[in-house]
């Protein structure tokens, strides 16, 4: 009997990679706060969740009418996710978007969630390890 790992670790491993690309977009937030004319980018993990639930259920994954009095939910689905522009609090003279607090701010809580998602992968492998040796 083979161990599938993408069935073993679950949503972990693509979240681990995902928080990995996030910070690199956040670092090159901050690294361009002062350049004119930059826009601020982030990626979102709500996206990258419901596609990656659609793609292990091998269907559509949305809302279900039970009653025709129901309203329809039009543009539900999502697809994969991408960089997206961030809309400025306050815009600045030269049209940077970068808001430094806030960048910092988003940089320290995807490296937490990254930090959990570690966490839980390493719990994952800890478990099949003493699967394996009959622990």
């Amino acid at each position: 009997m083979s161990i599938s790992f993408d069935k073993a670790l679950g949503i972990h491993e693509r979240a681990l990679n995902f928080r990995a690309q996030r910070a690199e977009v956040l670092a090159n937030n901050i690294a361009n706060a002062d350049t004119p004319n930059y826009k601020a980018r982030d990626m979102d993990f709500s996206s990258m969740l419901a596609a990656e639930s659609e793609k292990r259920q091998g269907g559509s994954f949305g809302l279900e009418r039970t009653n025709s009095r129901h309203i329809d939910a039009q543009g539900a689905s999502t697809g994969e996710q991408t960089l997206q522009y961030r809309t400025p609090m306050q815009p600045s003279i030269d049209q940077n978007t970068v808001d430094a607090q806030i960048e910092q701010s988003n940089y320290a809580q995807n490296a937490m969630d990254f930090q959990a998602s570690f966490t839980l992968l390493n719990s994952k492998f800890k478990g099949l390890i003493s699967a394996l040796r009959g622990e």
